[in-house]
């Protein structure tokens, strides 16, 4: 007669997920070593890791959204090109307006930059001038500007800095439109595009690229020149834009050398910024 095992024999040693006490497991992870559940684990490049090791192995929050970021390519760019086109096509089909710039409309006429508003307190002027235009070729020109040197530039600053970078230049560029004409119905981005511009030279200047050569400094001079030659056109908000951007993107842009070099770029456009539209209040009150 042969014999049989005892039944005791033929129990199986059972252990309980780490998280889910009720859940009997035969799994465990890789990691850490813990008995889990399939619920609590995931899968990784060698076995599986359970879910409280998968959050302790990630990066801090901050590295995780330069990441995305950089994944979704240059977002405040797109944005930004996008905005421009909403409120254009807001304007110019608004009553009174027009496409090709024959006309401004109310709309636009209520977001336009002008002195002696934004000297009764309608500071939102100095930002909504520059969400407006005058023709579709106006726009057009500024947008691929926009968007050709917001490509470049924005994967070096990364999205906040980027935004800082635009709205300091936007600001300083109603500054210098109120400090030279402070009178005249005023809009555009061209302010913040040439401050784009002027950060994108200096950013080339510190690491040792001509700007020449770069074909940046070329563009620059050419649209200085049509900003003098063509009439209508806001000297005083394509400089103080061309300027901001250049301080801004100077200390953005540069290369610290030491750690007692470095410098927050956002710090100095919010700087930069203030100053801007304290200087637009002393201006529109002139």
């Amino acid at each position: 007669m042969s014999e049989f095992p005892a039944v005791e024999s033929l129990a199986v040693d059972t252990t309980t997920c780490f998280h889910h006490r009720d859940r009997p497991t035969g799994r465990s992870c890789t990691r850490c070593g813990r008995p889990a559940c399939p619920d609590c684990l995931r899968e990784a490049a060698v076995g599986s890791h359970c879910f409280e090791c998968v959050r302790v192995a990630q990066p801090p929050i901050s590295q995780r959204m330069r990441q995305r970021a950089a994944g979704a390519g240059a977002v405040v760019t797109k944005t930004l090109v996008a905005l421009n086109v909403a409120v254009f096509l807001l304007t110019s089909l608004s009553p009174g307006g027009s496409l090709t710039g024959d006309g401004a409309s109310r709309l636009t006429a209520r977001l336009a930059l002008f002195g002696p508003f934004v000297h009764n307190g309608e500071l939102y002027r100095l930002l909504t001038s520059g969400f407006i235009h005058y023709g579709a070729v106006h726009i057009l020109f500024n947008m691929v500007i926009l968007y050709r040197f917001g490509e470049m530039l924005e994967p070096a600053l990364g999205t906040v800095r980027m935004a800082c970078l635009y709205v300091a230049a936007l600001l300083c560029g109603s500054f210098g439109a109120l400090l030279l004409t402070p009178h005249a119905l005023t809009g555009g981005a061209s302010g913040a595009v040439f401050g784009l511009l002027g950060a994108t030279a200096v950013g080339l200047h510190q690491r040792g690229v001509n700007v020449w050569q770069s074909g940046v400094g070329g563009l620059i001079v050419v649209n200085l020149v049509l900003t003098v030659v063509i009439p209508g056109i806001s000297i005083g908000g394509h400089l103080g834009g061309l300027i901001g951007g250049a301080m801004v993107g100077w200390f953005m842009l540069r290369v610290p050398t030491t750690q007692r070099s470095v410098v927050d770029g956002a710090a100095v456009a919010a700087a930069v910024s203030a100053l801007a539209v304290a200087g637009s209040l002393w201006a529109a009150g002139r």
